[in-house]
């Protein structure tokens, strides 16, 4: 399984948008789907939200209705849009493949930091 690259992040105000992308090879024939993580500083990494290739989209209770995730599948990219913005969503963004029997084999990219300034 190649490793996901993400790119997007960056520093915003509260209540600006940032969009995050995740190209991860393979995405359009891989029913295990995409999920993004983030880890804000001195706390655990917790998941914030998944799609599989069929469009089907999970969200954590955190960022319903404030963040979109989305697909490009001819280019195997997953996209975190991200909007109204607080302070409170200032982590290290990363996202995760998932691949084979019940999708347990799961291979990270690089993190990428997102910043809201207040």
């Amino acid at each position: 399984q190649t490793q996901p690259v993400e790119s997007g992040g960056g520093s915003v105000q509260a209540g600006g948008s940032l969009r995050l992308s995740c190209t991860a090879p393979g995405f359009a024939s891989n029913p295990c789907g995409v999920e993004w993580y983030r880890q804000a500083a001195g706390k655990q990494r917790t998941w914030v939200s998944s799609i599989n290739p069929t469009g089907t989209t999970l969200y954590s209770d955190s960022v319903q209705g404030r963040f979109t995730i989305s697909s490009d599948k001819d280019n195997d990219t997953v996209y975190l849009q991200m909007s109204s913005l607080t302070p409170e969503d200032t982590a290290m963004y990363s996202c995760k493949t998932r691949s084979g029997v019940l999708c347990r084999i799961g291979v990270w990219g690089q993190e990428t930091q997102v910043t809201v300034s207040s």
